[in-house]
């Protein structure tokens, strides 16, 4: 899966699902669900091993080495307060294209489970209210109900600055 740069929005128009809605990969963290549009998403991989990188920042503090190029390897968990975890036979590395400053950026994501692309409805999306959760809402570009739950479409700039 390749497609063009993005933070993390939900797009319409061509990159759009067939009926109006939004083509998005569904993954898990923890116990959060969350949603990144598949154009962002360059390929899911299993685990490979990460390097340390000295004096950088908890959320992002190391690097992998994916098909001859040094990527970030970036877990969000400490951005959402969630405590660290070992891998375990679903985590897989999303390999992303984010735009961080107006760049394009290569970064993977550690995620505890991914599930298969689907559709979602970006009419659905949703703004953080303003009270009752802990996160900071700049990380939460929205909030979207798909079938029985809520799936938090993150801001990825955000999370990675």
């Amino acid at each position: 899966m390749s497609g063009g740069v993005t933070s993390g929005s939900l797009r319409t128009g061509p990159q759009a699902g067939s009926r109006g809605g939004q083509q998005v990969v569904m993954f898990r963290i923890g116990t959060e669900s969350f949603a990144l549009d598949a154009g962002m998403v360059r390929e899911i991989i299993d685990p490979i091993p990460a390097t340390r990188v000295a004096g950088a920042r908890p959320h992002i503090d190391r690097i992998v080495n994916v098909r001859g190029n040094v990527i970030p390897l970036a877990d969000i968990r400490e951005r959402f307060g969630m405590p660290a975890a070992a891998d375990s036979p679903d985590t897989r590395f999303l390999v992303l294209e984010v735009a961080v400053g107006g760049d394009p950026v290569v970064v993977a994501l550690v995620a505890d489970k991914v599930f298969a692309v689907t559709e979602i409805d970006p009419a659905s999306c949703q703004a953080v209210p303003p009270v009752g959760t802990t996160w900071r809402p700049e990380y939460i570009r929205s909030i979207v109900k798909a079938r029985d739950e809520f799936i938090i479409v993150p801001e990825l700039e955000q999370i990675l600055n």
